[in-house]
């Protein structure tokens, strides 16, 4: 990451003044679920961001998204491929249990095996050596520049508590059977889950024996997922919680009219776009037999063109979007005003069509959340709509989170064939899209862990390679750029927007929104 973009970062960090630190119980609600504790599980920014205030890693990032020293207090490069990390003695896991070597080295095995949806935060070939009980080395096959970017959202786990409750293996996404060990927590973070209902409810208490220092005056936080806006809404308006995430982009003068509470929004650093199941050879839920459609450039293109962008804008969004020609937020690549959208272009979305042999269209399934994103089962239902007016008939499927992910992630088998998602680059670097969702992989999954359709390009692939040891800045620039060209050319996918935070508070609440969209209890305070 440049110095520009953590400058940038900075800039649309929203830090609000904190006020008496008298102890408070705090009450708020999201769409979805929270589900398997486990930090491995899910590679989703909400997950991540509440088991971000009971798991810590080697490095985090502050309130400007700097990256900070955590578990480790220092590192350096000893030699080209060799990172050498001190780590903070004293630390304890909440059990108790003393913070060491052992469990980083633990927890790199086990991030990067079976059932891991966060493979990435390590090379693959990466190998973790223990110099001493607090210093740990990682030896890379290559120079790898960004290595820790990621690491934030890698929680080190306890290895001996791992070992003693069961969870040596990574509990799966698609795993609906999971052990009681699954929805268990043992972190060094500045808060303890002492309880966990999955789709009730969820408390967090302090840590008292938190290495560092809670900013905030959070004695108790209470969550309770509430997936209709309705009800969510007039519970914030209600006084019933203190903070609902996201207020829809449909309520926020309603929300900022009222006596107790108000909308905070800013800009996001997710990407929502459209995805192609573009390895098979059929479709399993098409009308066409005996070829895919999606391995079809034309046809990409052609849905690109049905779809109105700015209709989604105005009409589903309200206005709180920044349409994308790129899976990256301009605000994390320099180059990104070199890229335009293919224009609307419903007629020339039909030539295409019939160009491809499609001439009267053909269906297709797709698969969509409807409590993850910004409004966004009515994003892809406005999509099926203009999708329509071409010939092609889309057969939604709208399902809560954890059901569309443990569908269509690696564990489900990538069983889609057209899909919504979003995505944060977690080292908010460019690397990190074309490894992660770009990225040519097999049936297994083994490549771009995240490219859920497999659309595959060895020049890409190429191209990232050469991107993740090059130094010099224009260079790099250059190389991401000629990786996006071939990715908008060929159309991989479909970006559609960068989507606004929204989250609705009470007027008494002071915290920290960041562009990343995480919930980080250490940074708030509820005033009388």
């Amino acid at each position: 990451m440049t110095l520009r973009n953590v400058t940038v970062a900075a800039a649309i960090a929203c830090v609000l003044g904190f006020g008496p630190a008298d102890a408070k119980t705090l009450r708020w609600a999201f769409q979805g679920q929270l589900g398997a504790l486990d930090p491995y599980t899910l590679n989703e920014t909400f997950t991540l961001g509440q088991l971000g205030n009971v798991y810590e890693g080697l490095t985090r990032r502050g309130k400007d998204l700097a990256i900070e020293p955590a578990l480790a207090e220092s590192w350096e490069i000893v030699e080209p491929t060799r990172w050498r990390f001190k780590l903070r003695e004293g630390v304890k896991f909440a059990n108790g249990n003393d913070f060491n070597a052992d469990d980083v080295v633990f927890s790199a095995e086990r991030v990067l095996s079976e059932n891991s949806d966060l493979k990435t935060r390590l090379p693959a070939d990466v190998k973790v050596e223990k110099v001493d009980d607090y210093t740990v080395d990682f030896v890379l096959s290559s120079p790898n520049p960004i290595l820790h970017y990621e690491w934030d959202t890698w929680y080190i786990m306890d290895k001996e508590w791992s070992e003693e409750v069961g969870l040596t293996n990574v509990v799966s996404a698609s795993d609906t059977a999971s052990s009681k060990a699954a929805f268990m927590s043992n972190g060094t973070g500045p808060y303890v889950i002492e309880s966990h209902e999955p789709g009730v409810k969820t408390v967090y208490k302090p840590n008292p024996d938190w290495w560092d220092e809670i900013e905030g005056n959070i004695d108790e936080v209470v969550f309770t997922p509430i997936s209709q806006d309705a009800t969510r809404v007039a519970a914030l308006l209600s006084g019933e919680v203190d903070l609902v995430d996201p207020v829809p982009v449909q309520d926020i003068e309603r929300v900022n009219a009222s006596d107790n509470a108000d909308a905070m929004t800013g800009p996001e650093l997710r990407t929502v776009f459209l995805g192609f199941n573009s390895i098979r050879d059929e479709l399993p839920t098409s009308d066409v037999k005996g070829k895919n459609p999606f391995q079809d450039a034309n046809v990409r293109k052609a849905f690109y063109q049905a779809i109105d962008i700015e209709a989604i804008k105005s009409k589903v969004m309200r206005g709180l979007a920044t349409p994308s020609a790129l899976l990256i937020s301009p605000l994390l690549f320099e180059g990104s005003g070199e890229f335009e959208r293919h224009p609307y272009d419903p007629e020339a979305a039909k030539k295409l069509l019939a160009d491809a042999g499609y001439p009267d269209g053909f269906t297709v399934g797709m698969d969509c959340p409807n409590d993850r994103y910004v409004n966004d089962e009515a994003i892809c239902q406005a999509v099926a709509a203009m999708l329509a007016r071409i010939g092609v008939k889309v057969d939604l499927n709208a399902q809560t989170k954890s059901k569309y992910f443990g569908k269509v992630l690696a564990t489900g088998g990538y069983d889609t064939d057209f899909y919504l998602l979003g995505w944060t680059p977690g080292s908010f670097d460019s690397y990190n899209i074309l490894v992660n969702l770009a990225g040519c992989r097999d049936e297994t999954g083994k490549g771009g862990p995240f490219n859920l359709g497999g659309w595959c390009s060895p020049e890409v692939d190429e191209l990232a390679k050469q991107i993740l040891v090059e130094n010099d800045p224009a260079k790099r620039d250059q190389l991401i750029a000629d990786a996006y060209t071939i990715m908008h050319e060929q159309v991989s996918h479909i970006p559609l927007h960068q989507q606004s935070l929204a989250w609705g508070k009470s007027k008494k609440l002071d915290l920290v929104q960041r562009a990343d969209n995480q919930v980080l209890f250490k940074w708030m305070t509820l005033n009388d």
